[in-house]
This record gives C-alpha cells, sequence and structure tokens, in this order.
C-alpha cells in the first residue's frame, strides 16, 4: 500500500470511488454530506490534479482512496476559532478524503491520514487542519481517535452544498 501524486490516469478510479459515495448516501447507507453533481466531483479531482495536490492511496495497484493535501485554508476558516496561532506556512490541510466504500475497514483512512501527518512534518509544518460536515459522524469519529480536536462549527454553503455545519478540526504536532 501506498500513497502517491495523482496522475490523470488516476481520474477515473476516483470519479468512481466519488460516485460510490454518493450511492451510497442516496441509499441512506452513509451521511457525508456530500451532493452527486455538485461535490466531490470529476472537476474537483481535475482542478486538484492541476494545481498538483491531488493524492491516491493504491493497495495492490487498485486505487483505494484519494485526497487533496495543500495548504490552502478554504475562506470559512477565518470564522473559526483555532487553538493553535499559525503563519500559513505552517499550516497543512487535509481536504476532500474519499476513501472507496467498497473497501471500507481496511484502515485505508487511518492511513492515509497518517501519510498527511508525515507529509505536513516533510514540509515544515507543525499545524494540521481540516474539516468535515457535521452531519458525517464516521469522519468524525476517526478523527477525534487520531487526535484532531473539534475547534467549532461554521455555518455555510460549502462547496456548493447549501446549510452545511462545517467541523473544522485541529492537530498541533508541535
Amino acid at each position: 500500500m501506498e500513497v502517491l501524486k495523482a496522475r490523470k490516469a488516476d481520474l477515473d478510479s476516483i470519479e468512481k470511488i466519488y460516485g460510490h459515495i454518493h450511492d451510497g448516501e442516496e441509499q441512506g447507507l452513509t451521511t457525508t454530506g456530500w451532493l452527486r453533481n455538485i461535490y466531490p466531483t470529476r472537476e474537483t479531482a481535475e482542478a486538484a490534479l492541476d494545481r498538483g495536490d491531488l493524492f491516491v492511496m493504491s493497495d495492490c495497484g487498485k486505487i483505494v482512496a484519494a485526497a487533496v493535501i495543500n495548504q490552502i485554508q478554504v475562506r470559512e476558516y477565518a470564522e473559526a476559532a483555532w487553538r493553535h496561532k499559525a503563519a500559513d506556512r505552517e499550516v497543512m490541510v487535509l481536504h476532500c478524503l474519499a476513501v472507496e466504500p467498497l473497501e471500507k475497514g481496511k484502515g485505508y483512512g487511518r492511513k492515509f491520514v497518517a501519510f498527511y501527518e508525515d507529509y505536513a512534518k516533510q514540509h515544515g509544518c507543525t499545524v494540521l487542519r481540516m474539516d468535515t460536515n457535521e452531519l458525517n459522524t464516521v469522519a468524525r469519529n476517526l478523527y477525534r481517535l487520531l487526535g484532531y480536536e473539534e475547534i467549532g462549527v461554521v455555518s455555510c454553503v460549502f462547496n456548493g452544498i447549501p446549510d452545511v455545519r462545517l467541523v473544522c478540526l485541529e492537530k498541533y504536532l508541535g
């Protein structure tokens, strides 16, 4: 199992993962708060690929997860009461972590977050930030178990999705 920067050839697999997550949401099997054709979409992945901050996890040659890792703090973060004051260059952000639902329970989310933390350290970042929809209790529980603190909720339209209660999470690597 490895996490690498995504390539154009990975986009179809990433789009399928997004589709499976949307299927589960629409069937009531999962609650992420994401909406098909709004967020995330293939265009979400393409934009990240173009920026060079899209990553994929593969296991035995199969893409099982994808996420965006960068130092871009979305504008909604300005409303959050972050506990750790840090210059932008000291903050690494995990966006849009998507694990293939057909592969759940194998620890891929946990391992992707571990990669994110190592990546942040390698880039001199001591503050980790991320967010999730308040409805996404599975992600919230995972992040809590991994030492992330929920520092607040921002009500907003997020990535085109109306009426989101965005949970902002933070971890200090010190």
